[in-house]
């Protein structure tokens, strides 16, 4: 069977689709038809952050609440800033720091 690709909204180049939905909602409609599978192994890395950070339950339905928010955030598929993590790589947390600094300054 031949890879299906699609057009990565993420990565934005033609790569290798999922080989099935990863949610039964619209959200994993769209991530299914939008986004590669290295994309979407990208986000389970970056996922894990999340679930060790806020202890998340994947069990329950607050905890799939803010997981398809962050997924859906992290995709582009809504507006609004990813939840921060305990980890922030050292070139993102000198960033944030020199944009915090510029912020008090004012």
């Amino acid at each position: 069977m031949t890879d299906r690709i699609v057009h990565c909204r993420h990565l934005k180049k033609d790569l290798p689709g999922l080989d099935r939905q990863p949610y039964k909602n619209d959200l994993g409609k769209r991530i299914y038809e939008e986004v590669s599978k290295e994309a979407w192994q990208l986000w389970l890395k970056d996922s894990v952050k999340f679930i060790n950070t806020y202890r998340v339950d994947l069990a329950a339905p607050e905890g799939q609440k803010f997981m398809l928010k962050q997924c859906a955030i992290y995709f582009g598929y809504e507006e609004g800033e990813m939840a921060q993590t305990a980890f922030t790589p050292a070139e993102q947390k000198a960033h944030d720091d020199a944009e915090a600094a510029k912020r008090d300054a004012k």
